[in-house]
């Protein structure tokens, strides 16, 4: 702000020297030479001042800015970190995307040069209108008829297209989601050959944009013209006005020139404040977007427990809904011993991954609900604190476009690398790794493109085992495998058996031969439990499973040994 004081001030001398020098001509006070060289240097002295101070106005507006959108960019990451999983269900990630990156830089902009233009031109008016009513009063009136105009026309401008931006930005905010969906799906589109489909659907997006950007410029172009029109107008006044005033001895040459250079400075910026609007609405509607993130409530915070987290999981007549008129967990009542390993069995849908996910606290139950880890309500637990007890292996796991070593260190950081190799040995997978071209320092591509399905399954297993977690998940993680595989990992397990409380959920029914109990889970309800051998003597869905599975099984063996025999030479 000072900067910018002493620079206007600095710029506002240029006409008053200017004035004084003509009247001093005029009246033949003094030679040419004795009034123009000091006029000439007071100028270039003014001008060189106002340069300086531009320049340092400009770098200090810049770092304020940077550093206010740096702050905000910072929060509103660590918020989405921390808003619940709720949200994120709904949110398309393009939008969301969209709103850290164009809407934050829209804001930026704003702060850098619009919030200054704004105190500038306030600042020049303050000056020079002063100036202006000490010179001439009639005079004054004619300079600054047409400025109500003009700044009422550029009020009603930024009402009017202030909507027209908040359509832009969601037009953009509805192809920047096509463009993300597209490119994270790449190879589904490619397999069911839809890249025709998905690039028609994208030039759809991408016309609507441009359609609303050309009705945004159309409007800008239509006030730019307006306000051109508005601003010559007056600065015909200022010359025809000064003239006749001028003429009639009303005021001095010098005069007529302060006020015709006074509204040439202040005038532009006036105008200019159209565009500060246009860019005020944009910003608006930028920060409209960005505090509807931030309005979202983060998940609650619980005290860290001064012990570890251990012990019988315990839940009581749990019921869960993400939404929906049919729950996806019903009254369900379990108990999961310390160091036990136990399987979730059931169709899809039938509440397996929900109940996960409410064991790490991706979700809350309700107060009827209850859910206890070592005698301790779960929802009293330091969420945080929760997660870091637990290991988790998806069915479609994550990774990160890093090395295959910075994936499996992800929840163990410090892990040494005999660590890491027995890790993934213990996942099957160590043999595969030392195999790739770089072994341990090999990059594995966005979301891990670059490994198959079982390799994936088998890192994210590494990973978990790496971390030495309480609780051990893996949630269908071994779907991508074959059966040689999976009966190795199971190997490894098994003589971790105790180290962990292990969560298997699994369809394949030879993998529940690990677990000490199995429950099967069926509509969010309990049907059935007990150890295998319990199961299969007992009428019940668990025993048709494993009847209809073993037929399966021993037909295709059937149906390969006889592919065998009948490909054999003759």
């Amino acid at each position: 702000m000072l900067a910018m004081a002493v620079g206007t001030i600095f710029l506002l001398l240029v006409p008053y020297v200017l004035k004084v020098t003509l009247d001093a001509i005029a009246e033949q006070r003094a030679g040419l030479r004795d009034v123009l060289i000091p006029a000439a240097l007071a100028i270039v002295g003014c001008h060189a001042v106002h340069g300086l101070f531009t320049y340092l106005r400009g770098r200090w507006a810049a770092q304020a800015s940077e550093g206010i959108v740096r702050r905000l960019r910072h929060e509103l990451f660590a918020h989405l970190e921390r808003i619940p999983c709720s949200y994120h269900d709904t949110a398309d990630t393009g939008d969301l995307v969209q709103r850290c990156s164009s809407d934050v830089e829209t804001l930026r902009v704003f702060l850098s040069a619009q919030v200054v233009e704004i105190a500038r031109v306030t600042l020049f008016l303050v000056v020079a209108i002063p100036i202006m009513l000490w010179q001439n009063l009639w005079m004054s009136a004619v300079s600054l008829a047409l400025f109500p105009v003009l700044v009422t026309f550029a009020l009603v401008f930024f009402r009017k297209v202030r909507g027209l931006f908040e359509q832009v930005d969601e037009a953009e905010a509805r192809m920047t989601t096509t463009l993300q969906e597209n490119l994270t799906g790449i190879r589904v589109v490619r397999a069911f050959a839809q890249q025709d489909h998905e690039i028609e659907k994208f030039a759809g997006r991408n016309d609507d944009f441009r359609d609303l950007e050309y009705r945004l410029f159309i409007a800008l172009a239509n006030y730019w013209t307006f306000s051109d029109l508005f601003v010559f107008a007056q600065i015909g006044m200022v010359l025809i006005g000064g003239a006749y005033f001028v003429q009639q001895g009303t005021i001095t040459l010098g005069t007529w020139m302060l006020f015709f250079w006074l509204l040439r400075t202040i005038i532009w910026p006036v105008r200019h404040f159209g565009r500060v609007l246009a860019d005020a609405g944009k910003a608006t509607v930028a920060i409209g977007r960005i505090r509807e993130i931030l309005a979202v409530a983060p998940e609650s915070e619980e005290p860290r427990p001064e012990e570890p987290i251990a012990g019988d999981i315990e839940i009581r007549n749990l019921t869960f809904s993400y939404g929906r008129s049919q729950p996806a967990l019903d009254d369900l009542t379990l108990t999961i011993r310390e160091g036990e390993t136990v399987a979730l069995l059931g169709p899809p849908g039938a509440g397996k991954s929900t109940l996960v996910n409410l064991l790490v606290r991706l979700y809350d139950y309700g107060e009827t609900s209850s859910i206890r880890i070592g005698g301790r309500e779960l929802r009293t637990i330091n969420r945080s604190a929760v997660r870091e007890a637990f290991g988790m292996v998806l069915q479609d796991p994550f990774l990160y476009s890093r090395t295959v070593r910075e994936n499996v260190i992800l929840g163990h950081g410090s892990a040494a690398d005999h660590e890491v190799e027995e890790s993934a040995r213990a996942a099957d997978i160590h043999d595969n790794i030392v195999e790739f071209e770089q072994g341990y320092d090999t990059m594995v591509g966005e979301r891990g493109v670059t490994l198959s399905g079982g390799q994936r399954q088998r890192l994210a297993i590494a990973r978990a085992l790496l971390k030495d977690p309480q609780f051990l998940v893996l949630d269908d993680s071994l779907s991508a495998v074959d059966t040689k595989t999976e009966a190795r990992i199971f190997e490894a397990l098994a003589r971790r058996r105790g180290r962990h409380t292990t969560i298997l959920i699994a369809h394949r029914l030879s993998s529940t031969r690990l677990a000490d109990r199995i429950f099967v889970i069926d509509h969010g309800r309990l049907v059935q439990e007990g150890t295998h051998d319990e199961l299969i003597a007992s009428e019940g869905p668990y025993a048709r499973l494993w009847a209809i599975q073993g037929r399966l099984d021993e037909e295709i063996q059937h149906d390969l040994t006889r592919s065998t025999g009948s490909g054999s030479p003759s």
